[in-house]
């Protein structure tokens, strides 16, 4: 639409000059240091006309080898970025070998050769060849020496899957010395140490975990083999137990299980007062199973208020099957023998637990019924071989020769 009204308007100007120009063709005359040229105006137009036409040829065979090489190359770079495509489609449709050739055959004329090299890697571990997946990222970093980091942590995260965790914290530590708080590098350390058990090594690394990319479900699994190591530690002290958790992450002191094993090690400690407001601290935040199971375990100078605080929560959880749990527990520790009962058959009612049967037998071999407490221990233990039980014991009312409480 544009170009065919151009198209009139030249042929209409054109039209117009022509008519004037044909009446009187005008008179040019150029006088330049001696020379004369004298030529009508129509003339002048030609010549101009032809010089311009001149000009932009001149200049389009002096561009054409650099517009040739850009198209070549931009050619270059649509097949490259084609085989990368299909190369990564293969490696998700599981053809990890023809994904592989793929990409290494436009890796040297891709605009990101890195990704190339790297895939390329990952394709030739998962195809069990190590070899040549650390050919891969060699040549990876030679050709772009300014990549290492990300060259280095595709390695480690390769090796971890490959079960080479030892190299893998080789290859961690060479990020680390020089970035400390590198968020993947930690994760990955991280990971390489679980696996390999080593609760000395995840001891020392806990406190720098803030900034990690974890999962908080590994970050717990990590923090709980930490705690684990330093529980069993012959030389735990308060004060020590205390400048390690005032240097976890603070995301790290909020999480259940981590939580539960601080308060054990306080309990360990003879500080079972301590112990017991962390957990009720903790509880005040979120109600947690593992919280209130460890509750009942914590010794404290006052059962009995202790006891309150539970039996204060029943009020609001008549139904919680854990906290009818440790309800009975501190019951038992207070030698409330009939409370006890009536709290553990209630828990055994609504959630029938290896842990309360065993309870519950502890119980009634307590109080003299031998049979039934047999009886439970049975129940209890079928349900930790997963085989179940036909005989679950009754959940009467406590017999007459129940001991006053």
């Amino acid at each position: 639409m544009r170009f065919g009204l151009a198209v009139l308007a030249a042929l209409l100007l054109g039209a117009f000059a022509a008519h004037f120009m044909l009446q009187d063709r005008g008179y040019v005359l150029i006088d330049f240091r001696g020379y004369v040229i004298e030529m009508s105006v129509p003339g002048l137009v030609i010549v101009l006309a032809g010089a311009y036409l001149l000009i932009r040829v001149g200049a389009g065979l002096w561009h054409a080898p650099h517009r040739l090489g850009g198209a070549l190359a931009e050619r270059r770079l649509r097949r490259a970025g084609g085989k990368l495509t299909r190369g990564l489609v293969h490696l998700a449709d599981g053809n990890w070998a023809k994904g592989e050739r793929l990409l290494t055959k436009g890796a040297r004329s891709s605009d990101s050769p890195l990704v190339n090299y790297l895939m390329a890697a990952r394709a030739a571990q998962w195809q069990g060849s190590r070899e040549r997946r650390d050919e891969w990222l060699r040549i990876a970093y030679e050709e772009l020496p300014e990549a290492e980091k990300a060259v280095l942590l595709t390695q480690a995260e390769l090796q971890i899957e490959a079960q080479e965790h030892e190299r893998a914290l080789a290859t961690l530590s060479r990020i680390l010395e020089t970035s400390p708080r590198h968020p993947v590098a930690l994760a990955l350390t991280a990971r390489a140490y679980l696996a390999l058990g080593d609760r000395e090594q995840l001891k020392a690394l806990l406190p720098r975990l803030g900034p990690a990319r974890l999962p908080s479900k590994v970050i717990e699994e990590v923090a709980v083999a930490a705690l684990d190591g330093l529980l069993e530690s012959p030389d735990l002290t308060h004060d020590g137990l205390e400048r390690y958790w005032t240097g976890l992450p603070h995301a790290v002191r909020r999480l259940p299980r981590v939580v539960v094993l601080h308060a054990f090690a306080l309990d360990r400690l003879d500080r079972g007062d301590e112990a017991e407001r962390v957990l009720r601290g903790a509880l005040k935040r979120g109600w947690e199973e593992r919280l209130i199971t460890a509750y009942g375990q914590v010794r404290v100078a006052d059962t009995a208020k202790q006891l309150r605080h539970a039996e204060a929560w029943l009020k609001e959880r008549p139904e919680d099957s854990a906290l009818l749990l440790t309800a009975a527990r501190l019951c038992m520790t207070s030698e409330l023998w009939g409370k006890a009962r009536s709290y553990l058959e209630s828990s055994i009612a609504i959630d029938p637990l290896p842990e309360s049967y065993a309870l519950y037998g502890r119980l009634l071999d307590r109080l003299g019924e031998n049979e039934r407490a047999a009886l439970a221990f049975r129940s209890g233990l079928a349900l930790v071989n997963g085989t179940g039980s036909d005989a679950v014991p009754a959940l009467a009312a406590p017999a007459a020769s129940t001991p006053a409480e």
